[in-house]
């Protein structure tokens, strides 16, 4: 029995553990596409032909214009706070609406940073406990604060909008959520990260992701009826739903336990039989761009783990253990997608680990060894899924092309790499986190407000 024989088995079982899985999850996104491409299809021959394709324009109006509160919870953020704050009141074309900014007492600066807007609409919530707690509990505490609010201003808000303190808004959100909270519980809009050239690569990876999921996934989520989850941002749930989840938690709708909090409130909501919309309008029909929410994500390897971590241990985790498998085929069938990321790192580690073998395989036949083949049935799969993949390579592109250009668009092909060594680790970390009881604080990474936010 030679060293070499000993690589080709553990090459070979690497290769076949993570080309089999491979196959059932390229098998399961082909699935996806099959249906957004004919879901797109019929739209075009029957819906489009009876009637013109909406756009941004038909925002126009003011008619019942509904109270709006945004939720912004804010620990450690006077760096961008102030920043935030007053681009959102230039940005937003809305006559009704309050910023409920939730700051910890042991945080003068964001505090301090709040009060430096000066302006009415601008409502600074100290949430009257030492930072930072959970970034639910902040939110919870941002509800009662409101329950107050609506009491003493003798008035109701129609919804609560989430934002983060690094986000860009866009001017029609809160007219476009006006217009579609009541005939749904719960809308989300695309999250549209921004370039960041000083982080090609990491910070770059999360454009190509979110316009493949917010181009095509949450598309398909929803044409098959299954419940929308929240991206805590650029999303808002009517008051009438929020208060009905309060009412079966004592108060606090949000999870306060949770590290993905927005996530498990649109599948809650949708549990109980709120109807969740995920919303694509076009700012001007033919001319690119949606009305989303904008905004910086990690730009270092570090924080994108960190980051990951957190949505992979909440959604793939705590969340089979939180949520279970409740619901009709295609709420089920996008839980088990949404949890397949742990799975999907142990694919990607070992089929690394098993071209790595190969290589070295490989490069002793060029020096002399006796070649040591792959086998005839693993050498099919492997074929198969490597056509499979540059399919899955294709799609990714054009989603990053038609978001960003195809300059990005060509990016997002070595850029996939990167991503894929972020799920590994974030795996890694999520894991050993849920294996420690979950977190007890809010793991929040350091933002960046965009430096031409009045464009």
């Amino acid at each position: 029995m030679s060293l070499a024989w000993l690589v080709q088995q553990a090459a070979a079982e690497l290769s076949l553990f993570a080309a089999a899985g491979f196959l059932f999850f390229a098998l399961d996104d082909l699935a996806l596409d099959l249906i957004f491409f004919i879901r797109r299809a019929w739209r075009a021959m029957t819906v489009y032909r009876r009637h013109p394709r909406a756009d941004s324009r038909l925002l126009a109006d003011d008619v019942g214009a509904g109270w709006m509160v945004v939720f912004i919870p804010a620990w450690d953020e006077a760096a961008v706070i102030a920043q935030m704050l007053r681009a959102t009141l230039e940005r937003f074309d809305y006559p009704n609406y309050a910023l409920m900014v939730g700051h910890y007492r042991n945080d003068p600066a964001t505090a301090a940073a709040i009060r430096s807007v000066g302006d009415p609409r601008v409502v600074a919530v100290d949430i009257g406990v030492d930072g930072p707690s959970t970034k639910a509990d902040c939110l919870n505490r941002l509800y009662t604060a409101l329950v107050r609010l609506e009491t003493e201003q003798g008035r109701r808000a129609k919804a609560v909008v989430l934002h983060d303190a690094e986000d860009l808004v866009h001017p029609q959100e809160l007219r476009l959520f006006n217009r579609l909270i009541g005939r749904a519980g719960v809308v989300q809009l695309p999250v549209v990260p921004l370039i960041d050239p000083a982080s090609p690569w990491i910070g770059g990876h999360y454009c190509d992701e979110f316009a493949e999921s917010h181009g095509r996934d949450l598309v398909v989520r929803e044409a098959v009826g299954a419940s929308i989850p929240l991206a805590g941002v650029g999303c808002a749930i009517g008051r009438e739903a929020m208060g009905r989840l309060a009412v079966m938690e004592d108060g606090r709708p949000f999870a306060g336990s949770s590290m993905t909090e927005d996530y498990e409130m649109g599948l809650r909501l949708g549990a109980l039989g709120e109807r969740t919309v995920f919303v694509r309008l076009p700012v001007l029909h033919g001319e690119g761009g949606v009305v989303a929410s904008r905004g910086h994500f990690p730009a270092t390897l570090s924080a994108a783990v960190r980051q990951k971590a957190r949505w992979l241990g909440g959604i793939a985790f705590s969340g089979w253990d939180r949520l279970g498998w409740a619901g009709h085929w295609g709420e089920r069938w996008f839980r088990m997608r949404d949890r397949r990321g742990p799975l999907a790192a142990l694919l990607l580690l070992a089929g690394y680990l098993g071209a790595l073998l190969w290589s070295q395989l490989w490069l002793a036949e060029q020096l002399g060894a006796p070649a040591m083949p792959v086998p005839p049935g693993l050498a099919l799969l492997l074929k198969v899924t490597a056509a499979l993949l540059v399919w899955r390579v294709v799609l990714r592109a054009a989603f990053t092309a038609s978001a960003y250009g195809w300059g990005e668009g060509l990016m997002s092909l070595p850029r996939m790499f990167v991503g894929n060594l972020v799920a590994i680790l974030a795996a890694r970390r999520a894991l050993a986190i849920h294996l420690s009881g979950g977190p007890k604080t809010w793991d929040k990474t350091d933002h960046m407000f965009p430096a031409d936010a009045a464009r």
